[in-house]
């Protein structure tokens, strides 16, 4: 027989799994996005990734609370140095892109 506290733990495992798999959701938007700007800019992203940097609670402009998150990722425009960028995501929704000013090759 579940006992109470067998059924928190079970819950808090289960919204931690929730969580995670959100998360890789919207790391993939961001990841596809990336791609895409980085081919349309003519730019080589590397090691085919980008990082969560940060995550917060922010309001959207319909006044809904989601997840904020700002990832990082690196790309070159010459094969010979690295740069750095940012893509932030509110929800499930791109609303920021930025690189670093680069040498254009």
């Amino acid at each position: 027989m579940l006992e109470l506290k067998d059924l928190f733990w079970l819950l808090l495992t289960g919204l931690i799994c929730l969580f995670w798999w959100q998360g890789q959701k919207v790391r993939e938007i961001a990841l596809r996005e990336v791609r895409r700007q980085c081919r349309d800019m003519d730019l080589q992203l590397l090691d085919e990734s980008v990082g969560l940097r940060a995550i917060w609670l922010k309001r959207s402009q319909d006044g809904k609370v989601h997840l904020w998150r700002r990832y990082h990722f690196e790309f070159t425009s010459t094969g010979d140095e690295r740069y750095s960028g940012e893509i932030v995501t509110l929800g499930h929704k791109v609303t920021g892109f930025n690189v670093s000013p680069h040498r254009i090759g």
